[in-house]
């Protein structure tokens, strides 16, 4: 366990609705900054950062079209370096939201998965082999798009129709026209891109992330989860390299198939009858 985490009390910020220094009626990263005084006077020494990066918001920002950009609504890159700096001035840490399981329909990987030709991103998304095929009754997919593109497919989402899922492979293999394996090219240059992106932020000044759906990456997977679990736990050895301090905290609602993966800690989280 990294052992500022041990202590740490979250305050968890929306962006958009926290506090607007520049009178535009949107929230910003300047003004997250003018209110740390508050959030530490409050008792908390830890802020957990929803998305804000580039997005058409047709989720509130866990729709993502660009995971290198902060939203211009919000600020700039530069701004969210300043604000690392001066949440550690303080002694306190901040972790990023890390959306790994979709992206915005609008994200330009998306754009070039949808063409007819192949290109490097024809398999990084989850697309059958034909429109008449609908990727339905496959678990860890929500529900499908079609009709959208000159591609002879269908795409998964994961959640609303703006959020095509990204491929990490399956687990079980019902049709192998259009299912991938875990270890087939298209999972494994998601798997290395999604590195690439903890690496900037973290190399930016950020302590680490919150995973946003973090046991729903590979499908068709029974619940024990163990290939999601194996992704995982490449990711950890791979930021331990470099950031053995970068902090993973899941939103899985399972803390052994979390810390097994190599999560720090698991945000519980419910879904469904109460009764």
């Amino acid at each position: 366990m990294v052992e500022w985490l041990k202590r740490a009390v979250f305050y968890e910020v929306y962006p958009q609705s926290f506090y607007d220094s520049n009178a535009d009626g949107i929230g910003d990263i300047k003004g997250i900054i003018e209110k740390l005084d508050y959030i530490e006077w409050l008792g908390c020494n830890a802020i957990w950062l929803n998305p804000c990066f580039v997005s058409p918001f047709f989720d509130a920002g866990y729709d993502i079209a660009d995971y290198y950009m902060v939203a211009p609504r919000y600020g700039t890159n530069e701004d969210l370096k300043m604000l690392f700096k001066k949440v550690h001035e303080r002694g306190m840490h901040i972790l990023l939201d890390l959306v790994p399981g979709h992206t915005a329909i609008t994200h330009p990987w998306f754009k070039q998965s949808m063409k007819a030709e192949r290109n490097e991103y024809t398999d990084r998304y989850i697309w059958t082999d034909s429109t008449a095929k609908k990727p339905d009754n496959i678990t860890g997919i929500a529900g499908h798009l079609r009709g959208i593109s000159q591609r002879n497919g269908t795409a998964g989402v994961n959640c609303f129709s703006s959020q095509p899922a990204l491929n990490y492979g399956f687990s079980k293999i019902d049709d192998p026209s259009w299912q991938q394996p875990v270890d087939a090219p298209g999972p494994m240059a998601t798997r290395k891109e999604i590195k690439n992106i903890m690496k900037f932020w973290l190399s930016m000044g950020c302590d680490g992330f919150r995973v946003d759906m973090a046991g729903s990456l590979v499908k068709n997977e029974d619940d024990n989860k163990e290939e999601t679990i194996k992704i995982w736990q490449d990711i950890r050895g791979y930021l331990d390299q470099d950031f053995p301090n970068a902090v993973l905290v899941s939103e899985w609602g399972k803390p052994g198939s979390a810390l097994k993966a190599g999560f720090h800690m698991d945000f519980f989280l419910h879904v469904g009858d109460t009764g």
